[in-house]
């Protein structure tokens, strides 16, 4: 089989090896052919050998980083359940927990950690149930995002709640 496309490729590079010639035509016009013509001065064209380039094969990193990429597909669900968006919520201490709903499972190598109004809240880990303390009053956003290692992969829309408090006088 490799012969027979070895013999292949050689008769196709057989028209690349002609020779080719250039002469002018009646006109004045210059001419080229692989023939020279009869009774026309023809001078034969020194082509330069053509440039071939193969291209590298794949690195084994560039492997590795598609698999990576393909790890790292975005999930088709990630969002944030249990707390009112758009709404007040009642946290005396200011103490809540929120469910993140992900699809599909959280891969090996991802954690989730929680964004309080855009900034890093509490360590990265794998539990879809996470715990917010002592949460001042007002008007927050709360978003979760997926990390592979420190880097974030995907990120949740944020949700925006107001945390009511109780506030006592002494």
């Amino acid at each position: 089989m490799r012969s027979i496309l070895s013999g292949l490729l050689l008769l196709l590079a057989l028209p690349a090896g002609a020779e080719i010639y250039k002469y002018l035509d009646a006109n004045g016009n210059p001419v080229f052919s692989n023939q020279p013509p009869e009774g026309v001065a023809a001078e034969k064209v020194e082509l330069p050998a053509p440039s071939i380039v193969t291209p590298p094969p794949p690195a084994p990193a560039d492997a590795a980083k598609r698999k990576e990429q393909a790890a790292e597909a975005h999930y088709s669900r990630l969002e944030l359940t249990g707390i009112p968006d758009g709404e007040s919520l009642r946290a005396n201490n200011g103490s809540f927990s929120v469910d993140v709903a992900i699809e599909p499972m959280l891969r090996p190598g991802h954690s989730l950690r929680l964004l309080l109004d855009g900034q890093p809240y509490g360590q990265p880990g794998r539990v879809t149930r996470l715990q917010l303390v002592n949460v001042d009053r007002g008007e927050h956003s709360l978003a979760v995002e997926v990390l592979a290692g420190d880097r974030a992969l995907q990120q949740s829309a944020p949700l925006v709640f107001t945390v009511q408090r109780v506030h006592r006088r002494r």
